[in-house]
């Protein structure tokens, strides 16, 4: 599975977007809830869902939606799975360290 990731610097926080790439560019609405997955937030290089995992090490926030990208960050230890949401059923967590 291929996931789109953005890295974004300022100073030393690193903020990390990822979404599995069949997501790019839908808007998920549950209750309340409006989760619009833009181009200029996620859309960066596409990569493989585990290339993209390996880069939550180093940075400070990261930003996850989709359910294979979760999934992987889950079985890599970076995310608790009672943290993730389900938004439409799709999978969404954010991390920060």
């Amino acid at each position: 599975m291929d996931v789109y990731v953005k890295l974004k610097k300022n100073g030393k926080n690193i903020l990390l977007a990822i979404c599995d790439a069949n997501l790019l560019g839908k808007t998920l609405k549950e209750g309340k809830i409006v989760f619009k997955i833009t181009n200029e937030f996620y859309k960066g290089r596409k990569i493989s869902v585990d290339q993209a995992v390996t880069m939550i090490e180093n940075s400070t926030n990261v930003n996850l939606i989709g359910n294979s990208c979760v999934k992987k960050a889950i079985e890599n230890g970076f995310v608790h799975p009672e943290a993730v949401i389900k938004i439409e059923g799709i999978s969404h967590v954010q991390i920060v360290k």
